[in-house]
């Protein structure tokens, strides 16, 4: 399958930018890597929402254009980069929809546990709430479950 348009939600992490290689090898036939950045401003007392806002969205235009840079200089031909004001996954999966992706390389921060219960997943949530094509992306820094208790069968065993 060829993707034309490719999104990649970025968060500011390095584990969040894991994606982005696999995005930009699939991306190598041409398609348009699509690099996508939530912001929501938490509003602290005393302190303009307004201006909150604005901040924001600013650091998070600058940090896309940074990156978009980088993939530009690395031979990407077609990058675009938008901001989203809002939650990650109604910002993910409705830049999915508007701005028509085929795919979305996103990386998982590998929380399990209470982690998770607390905090989310926003690669969990976003599966659920979309039918576009998912590649998700585990960098090697995440937290990993291990399974205990279950021996392992070979693969063909008697064959």
């Amino acid at each position: 399958m060829v993707f034309k348009r490719i999104l990649v939600p970025l968060d500011g992490s390095i584990l969040a930018e894991n994606a982005i290689g696999t995005a930009t090898a699939l991306a190598a036939g041409g398609a348009t890597v699509m690099l996508l950045r939530a912001a929501e401003a938490h509003v602290l007392p005393g302190v303009d929402p307004t201006e909150m806002q604005v901040d924001v969205v600013r650091e998070a235009e600058e940090y896309l254009a940074r990156v978009a840079a980088r993939l530009q200089r690395d031979g990407i031909k077609s990058v675009e980069a938008s901001v989203w004001y809002g939650a990650p996954v109604s910002a993910i999966v409705d830049a999915t929809q508007l701005r028509g992706a085929d795919l979305i390389v996103m990386s998982t921060h590998g929380r399990s546990g209470l982690g998770r219960l607390i905090l989310g997943s926003v690669a969990e949530a976003v599966l659920r709430s979309t039918t576009t094509p998912i590649l998700l992306v585990r960098a090697s820094e995440a937290p990993r479950d291990v399974i205990r208790g279950a021996a392992a069968a070979p693969v063909n065993a008697g064959v």
